[in-house]
């Protein structure tokens, strides 16, 4: 059958229409997907420059405290060892939840791109540890605080309080043994490593030892052994 002119310009009209239709159903859905990313990202600015540096500052501590516990234990001190573990899952699990939500605020994460990590022996990584916790608690962290305080992201503020109370339980874990690391190192970490000792981190909030922070159930903890020669701590993944 052979079409008029008129039905082939009404039929070309037809399909501009439908394409015209798909086009802007395809462009409403990018839109829907879209729009509460951009909302959060125009509504949180602070939260998330905060949590991008709150990430990378977890990330190198991590990476830090692992690079100590392999020394410690190369040294013999497993019990020390053991203590740099715990303190390297506590800033992994606070990663995590960093990295959750810029994620749910519609931030990709790479990480630092560069990471300098200087590990020296066990005596002065735990001077170097005392020093990077004490800047954290005092500073870094009440400004965090101050910062995002202002924009009311409850999860934010409180995963940023979470991890601010485990730095200042790293603080007083390292004081117990930086305490000795003047002459008479050698003798309190032998007293150490002559004791038995058990480490377990909080899986949801980083707190290590008992929940004496946000009162978590004992089976939310990991129990933390001394790394060996095929030892890879892996982040917590929930």
């Amino acid at each position: 059958m052979k079409l008029a002119i008129g039905d082939i310009y009404m039929l070309r009209k037809y399909i501009r229409f439908r394409f015209f239709l798909i086009l802007m159903g395809g462009i409403s859905v990018w839109i829907i997907i879209l729009l509460p990313f951009v909302n959060a990202q125009t509504q949180y600015p602070e939260t998330i420059s905060v949590l991008e540096a709150a990430y990378n500052g977890e990330i190198q501590a991590f990476h830090s405290y692992m690079a100590y516990a392999e020394n410690a234990n190369s040294e013999n001190y497993t019990n020390i060892a053991k203590l740099f573990v715990a303190l390297a899952a506590s800033e992994a699990i606070h990663a995590h939840n960093f990295k959750t939500l810029l994620s749910e605020l519609g931030v990709e994460v790479t990480g630092p791109r560069e990471m300098q990590i200087e590990a020296s022996v066990t005596k002065e990584n735990l001077n170097k540890a005392t020093k990077v916790e004490l800047q954290e608690i005092d500073t870094k962290y009440p400004q965090f605080i101050k910062k995002i305080e202002p924009e009311k992201h409850e999860r934010a503020i409180r995963n940023i309080n979470y991890a601010w109370e485990s730095e200042k339980q790293h603080r007083e874990l390292i004081r117990k043994i930086q305490s000795g690391t003047g002459m008479f190192f050698g003798m309190l970490s032998k007293k150490i490593e002559e004791t038995p000792s058990e480490y377990f981190v909080c899986q949801n909030c980083g707190s290590i030892l008992y929940a004496k922070i946000v009162g978590q159930p004992l089976e939310s903890f990991l129990r933390i052994n001394a790394p060996s020669a095929s030892f890879r701590f892996q982040p917590i993944k929930r």
